[in-house]
C-alpha cells in the first residue's frame, strides 16, 4: 500500500522552489532566502504542518552541509551559541499552542528589515567593535525559537554573526554547524506535539530528492564569490525574507 503523500499540484508548485531556496541558504550563499520556505508552502498548507514536512529535508540538508564545510567553522563561536539556540527551542515548544505562527513570521520580519536598515544607513566602520555577548546570547535564543515556530532562525542570527566579519567559509560552516544541532533537537518536540504524521513524512520523502540539488548549487556558488559580493546577496536574501514575512503577517 502506498504511503497518503499529498498531491495537490498547487502545493508542490510553491514547494518545490521553496525546497530548492533552502538548499541554496544552507549552503551559506544567499543566507536568509532559507526562511521562506515555510512562508512559500504555506500557501498550499498550514505553517506546523509546511514546518513538519520540512523536518526530513532540513536534515539531509544539514548534513550534506556538514559534510561540505566539516573544516570550516569557529568551534569558540559555536560552543557560545548552541546552548541558548537550543533554549529558544525549549521556549518554542512550550508556547508553540499559544502563538499564532503568522505573529512570529510578522515579528521576524520586521526585526530583519530594522536590522537591515540600520546596516545600510549607519554601516559600521572596518575597526568597529562586534556586538556584545549578551546581545549574541539574546539574538541566538530568538534564533532557536523562531527556528523552532516556522524554521525561520537565519535572520535573528544573522544580525549577531554577520557583524563579526567572518570569512565566507568560517560563516557558512558555523551556521552549517549550529543549525545541524538546532533541527536534530526538534524532532522530539516536533512528534510531542504530534506534527510528524505519516502523510507530512511520505510528501517529505517525494520532496527530498531536490535536497542535495539546493545544497549543490549553493556550495558552488559559495567557494567561488568574494566576501563583499556574498555579504550583498545575504543583505538581498534578508530583504526579501524580511518583506515576505511582514507581509503574511499584516495581510
Amino acid at each position: 500500500m502506498s504511503l497518503p503523500l499529498i498531491t495537490d499540484p498547487y502545493f508542490y508548485a510553491v514547494s518545490i522552489p521553496a525546497v530548492l531556496l533552502l538548499g541554496v541558504s544552507k549552503s551559506g550563499f544567499g543566507a536568509g532566502f532559507g526562511s521562506l520556505a515555510v512562508p512559500l508552502m504555506a500557501l498550499a498548507v498550514s505553517v506546523p504542518q509546511a514546518a513538519a514536512i520540512l523536518m526530513p529535508v532540513l536534515l539531509l540538508m544539514d548534513l550534506l552541509g556538514l559534510a561540505a564545510f566539516r573544516n570550516n567553522f569557529d568551534r569558540k563561536l559555536l560552543k557560545f551559541m548552541l546552548p541558548f539556540g537550543l533554549l529558544g527551542i525549549v521556549i518554542g515548544t512550550l508556547s508553540f499552542k499559544l502563538l499564532d505562527a503568522k505573529l512570529v513570521a510578522g515579528i521576524v520580519g520586521a526585526f530583519t528589515l530594522l536590522f537591515l536598515a540600520q546596516r545600510l544607513l549607519f554601516p559600521p566602520k572596518a575597526d568597529s567593535a562586534p556586538p556584545p555577548r549578551w546581545v549574541g546570547a539574546l539574538l541566538t535564543t530568538t534564533s532557536g525559537f523562531t527556528s523552532f515556530i516556522a524554521h525561520a532562525g537565519g535572520p535573528p542570527l544573522n544580525a549577531y554573526v554577520i557583524p563579526l566579519r567572518l570569512k565566507p567559509m568560517i560563516f557558512t560552516g558555523t551556521m552549517a554547524f549550529l543549525f545541524f544541532f538546532i533541527n536534530l533537537a526538534k524532532w522530539i518536540p516536533y512528534a510531542w506535539l504530534g506534527l510528524l504524521d505519516t502523510r507530512n513524512f511520505a510528501t517529505s520523502l517525494a520532496l527530498l530528492p531536490l535536497a542535495p540539488v539546493g545544497v549543490w548549487i549553493g556550495v558552488r556558488i559559495a567557494r567561488r564569490i568574494n566576501q563583499q559580493l556574498f555579504y550583498r546577496f545575504i543583505y538581498g536574501g534578508m530583504f526579501f525574507t524580511g518583506v515576505k514575512l511582514l507581509w503574511d503577517a499584516l495581510r
